[in-house]
């Protein structure tokens, strides 16, 4: 398991829940599978997975509370299933801290690419280091809007002095808008850039982690441009 990325997988349908743990074994990963919310908390702190996989309905602890669980100490990725596209608890898992979310019932291999999409993100596409490639296309150096400071090598980020804690796609997401300070930037290119879509995905996405990003550097540092994106004030 050392030279395989270990995924957590909390899902309470047992034809879900094997099947998809063969689809992900047949691919390369290391898997750990859970019925229930606390059965999948107690792997997580007694495993430390490289990615986590929880289904919104789970019994004994959901997987929204579990979720915010495990953001309670780790910036894990966290990807969310849910049965329904449209429903609440896709933003309700957003907002609890996961990266992304797939829609039940989900093809396989579509399943894969995402996890594969978010681990690029984090650093563990092929279980080694990030690459340049991996990183938003900002210069090196710390960056200063107003009261904030992002350091672009370091990877800190400080509002008034006080460090700011953001996940890693709080960051990349941080690191876009620094790049270009005073451009809209669309919904569309910032889930290509920062979620690595290579196709059309849901924007709801990109609105929930721009305002949990909003909530840590200052409500009026990221101003909504109507119609068009977001765009850091310079």
């Amino acid at each position: 398991m050392a030279d395989q990325t270990h995924v957590l997988f909390v899902e309470d349908d047992d034809v879900i829940r094997e099947a998809t743990q063969l689809a992900l074994e047949r691919d390369g990963f290391a898997v750990t599978a859970m019925p229930d919310g606390l059965s999948g908390l107690e792997a997580f702190r007694a495993n430390r997975p490289d990615i986590a996989l929880l289904d919104v309905m789970v019994p004994g602890l959901d997987g929204v509370s579990l979720c915010r669980r495990i953001r309670d100490d780790s910036t894990v990725p966290v990807i969310m299933l849910s049965a329904r596209a449209d429903s609440i608890d896709v933003v309700l898992g957003l907002e609890a801290g996961a990266d992304d979310y797939v829609t039940k019932p989900f093809d396989g291999a579509v399943l894969v690419a995402r996890i594969r999409a978010v681990l690029r993100r984090f650093g563990h596409a092929s279980g080694g280091d990030r690459t340049d490639a991996d990183t938003a296309p900002v210069d090196g150096g710390v960056l200063t809007f107003g009261d904030l400071e992002v350091d672009t090598e370091g990877m800190e980020v400080l509002k008034a002095g006080q460090p700011v804690a953001l996940t890693p796609t709080e960051m990349r997401l941080l690191l876009e808008f620094s790049s270009a300070p005073g451009t809209v930037l669309s919904r569309d290119k910032l889930l290509e850039r920062v979620w690595d879509y290579g196709w059309g995905g849901d924007t709801r996405v990109v609105d929930v982690h721009v305002q949990r990003l909003r909530t840590k550097i200052g409500q009026d540092r990221i101003e909504t441009v109507r119609g068009f994106g977001y765009k850091l004030k310079a």
